[in-house]
């Protein structure tokens, strides 16, 4: 007999899934039966946690383009999927997530492990259903993954455990309330209307001095941005999800917006007389024009996401791409480049002052910048980063170039912590002759990213191989982003009952797992650890000493952020290392205005 979960299972393969991420429990019995019965047709990714799993599928999404899957038994197991679906939800990533409940007979009775999953997962659902009829599970799996894809979101399938094992029934019975559905989409030509294309094409003319910011909304459009940029002598900064957009290569790409951004960016935004946004929520107006001072043009394939973060002119509604080329036709090439100039002069002085900031040691600790700027010009072709929330994302998104066929994200929107690891695993599952590249904090490792070492050491065979797998964690004994935070919005000391972490020797973890484990604690032998772990033949964690007390600078400072960080200052535990490593960095950014500076 073919039961529900054997359907289920052969279900998710008609619809392109090869593997399915997640962790075992008695409310999935059904299920992990079938997947023994499928010998891997989808495989079963054992991860340490469901929260993991579901990061797994997110990231799958995120680095293939498709449909990422994970799955979780009732009660406890349900509920530790949400934060992964949430990330893939605030980010826009398609996932389907399969949860397993108790019998039909026993719901409404306060059972154990009983949850209201329907409820539960209303919210991160775009779509939520529980399959109560073996002829319903076609139509369900089906309609979820049309939503998951047309909606960029998270769709939910609730399968009590007797269902799971009932005789499967592929065809439901041919009667009324019967819904006979299919396998298949596909990607729609999303244009928008011809009198907003000419009009925003009058305002693009129109400005003089136009800057580009693109999210991953333009990931598939780089040689369309690249064209438009062109033709408006325009810069083009990047959210952090939209890194992989154009390589920084290019001369006039001034990397990162905001607090974590360059200050290339920040530069060519406060100047600029005219916006034009592709595929990017950026929420953060500080770092936007003021209002009035730049007209604006907004791409985005979401009607409800369209100008609702800077006041727009023209508000395009369709597919960056397809928008872009239906716009080419429309602009008018700048003759003064003078605009553009000053971007690309910006942008190489930017770069200077990052490599002088990570020359820069103090004392016999790792500044934690040089650990990004060393691996930058040894960053493999068509290496996949990932990243985790904390201060080593700045470093992640200022000092390494990605240049082009790289692939980078992190958790954009929810900028939760946890995600680095995870995202890693399943880039190297995805891509197994691909090298990938994880930036995690001390922090977000001892939260869930050393348990994950667990499933790599179960894997190893598979996850190891000629391309390198490294998990670069930064150990500074303290929850660094929260601590520079606390003093730069709040006006509050380090305070170390919350912010300081054990030391954990990690690299010495690793190699008890029976993967490679390196320490760096000298500045003068970063490159060297990178060499090394760039040529082993196994998965490695790369543990660097690093300084605590490098601020992230952000590319201009608020008076209020200023104010509250001086007061904070008088009071914290590092205020000696903080005010001799702030100013002196502070000092190295003043020099390379000076005559000679700067790269040529």
């Amino acid at each position: 007999m073919t039961q529900v979960a054997d359907y289920v299972l052969q279900r998710l393969s008609e619809w392109g899934v090869q593997r399915v991420y997640g962790y075992p429990g008695d409310g999935i019995n059904g299920l992990l039966g079938a997947f023994d019965r499928a010998d891997g047709e989808p495989e079963f990714i054992q991860a340490r946690h469901e929260e993991m799993a579901a990061f797994m599928a997110c990231g799958h999404a995120k680095f293939t383009g498709e449909v990422g899957c994970c799955v979780a038994t009732s009660g406890p197991g349900a509920v530790h999927l949400l934060n992964g679906l949430y990330d893939a939800k605030l980010d826009h990533q398609p996932v389907v997530a399969v949860v397993g409940q108790q019998k039909r007979l026993s719901l409404g009775t306060h059972y154990q492990q009983e949850i209201a999953l329907d409820q539960l997962f209303a919210d991160v659902s775009e779509y939520c259903q529980m399959i109560v009829h073996p002829g319903q599970a076609r139509h369900v799996i089906d309609r979820a993954f049309k939503t998951a894809l047309t909606t960029r979101g998270v769709a939910t399938i609730i399968i009590p455990n007797d269902i799971q094992e009932e005789e499967a029934q592929p065809s439901p019975p041919r009667e009324h309330g019967s819904v006979f559905s299919s396998v298949g989409w596909s990607r729609p030509r999303v244009l928008p209307d011809l009198d907003e294309l000419r009009k925003a094409a009058d305002v693009l003319n129109a400005g003089k001095k136009v800057a580009i910011l693109v999210g991953q909304g333009a990931a598939n459009a780089e040689d369309e941005v690249k064209e438009v940029a062109d033709l408006l002598g325009a810069g083009v900064a990047k959210a952090l999800l939209g890194r992989q957009v154009l390589p920084d290569d290019l001369p006039y790409v001034t990397g990162p917006i905001g607090l974590l951004g360059s200050k290339a960016s920040d530069n060519m935004i406060q100047g600029c007389d005219t916006l034009l946004m592709v595929g990017s929520s950026f929420p953060y107006s500080e770092w936007l024009p003021e209002e009035g001072q730049a007209r604006g043009v907004e791409i985005d394939i979401d009607g409800r996401m369209i100008g609702i973060r800077y006041p727009m002119d023209a508000h395009l509604v369709g597919d960056s791409r397809e928008t872009l080329r239906a716009l080419v036709p429309m602009l008018q090439r700048k003759e003064d480049r003078g605009w553009r100039e000053k971007i690309e002069k910006d942008v190489r002085e930017w770069h200077d002052l990052c490599d002088r900031w990570a020359g820069e040691h103090f004392g016999k600790t790792i500044n934690p910048q040089a650990v990004a700027a060393e691996l930058s010009p040894r960053l493999p072709d068509d290496v996949i980063l990932t990243a985790d929330s904390g201060s080593g994302t700045n470093w992640w998104a200022r000092h390494l170039l990605l240049r082009d066929g790289m692939q980078a994200s992190l958790s954009g929107t929810l900028a939760t912590m946890g995600p680095g690891t995870p995202y890693a695993i399943a880039a190297r599952f995805a891509y197994p002759e691909r090298p990938v590249i994880a930036f995690i904090g001390d922090g977000a490792f001892q939260m869930n990213g050393m348990n994950e070492m667990i499933t790599v050491k179960r894997y190893l065979d598979r996850l190891s191989g000629s391309a390198p797998l490294i998990f670069c964690v930064f150990n500074n004994q303290d929850l660094n982003q929260v601590t520079w935070e606390q003093r730069a919005m709040s006006g509050d000391p380090k305070y170390p009952g919350s912010q300081d972490i054990p030391d954990v020797p990690y690299a010495a973890y690793a190699e008890l797992l029976g993967l490679k484990g390196i320490v760096c604690a000298d500045p003068g032998k970063v490159g060297r650890a990178w060499d090394e772990a760039l040529a082993a033949d196994r998965p490695v964690v790369l543990e660097f000493k690093v300084d605590a007390e490098i601020a992230p600078i952000p590319p201009h400072i608020m008076k209020d952020q200023g104010k509250k960080a001086i007061k904070a200052a008088l009071h914290d535990p590092e205020l000696t290392g903080i005010a001799t490593k702030g100013v002196r960095q502070k000092l190295t950014e003043y020099a390379g205005h000076l005559p000679g500076r700067g790269r040529k």
